[in-house]
């Protein structure tokens, strides 16, 4: 993806704040993001989905992992459970920043 300030102008989430919980997932292999702004995961472990982008950076999805959160892409995720079946297109915010 474009590693620049925003992934994708817009949002998919299940709340105005995007701060329920979408769905959950196992991660399908390890994850190593290029940098702060991603959440790294091995096999197996639970990532919770907050929220969807949509637009030019689809393949991203942002979670947590234990008290970690950022992105990661959509396809290394097996969804088991959805916590909501509405979604919210909402703009997004300036991406994350690595401090």
């Amino acid at each position: 993806p474009d590693l620049g300030r925003r992934f994708a102008e817009r949002k998919r989430c299940a709340d105005p704040e995007c701060s329920m919980l979408m769905c959950r997932g196992k991660a399908m292999q390890d994850f190593k993001g290029p940098d702060c702004r991603f959440v790294n995961f091995k096999k197996g472990e639970a990532v919770y989905v907050y929220y969807k982008l949509i637009g030019k950076s689809t393949e991203l999805w942002a979670g947590s992992v234990g008290s970690d959160f950022g992105y990661f892409p959509k396809d290394l995720l097996e969804i088991n459970h959805n916590y909501s079946s509405e979604e919210l297109e909402l703009p997004t915010d300036v991406s994350l920043i690595c401090l």
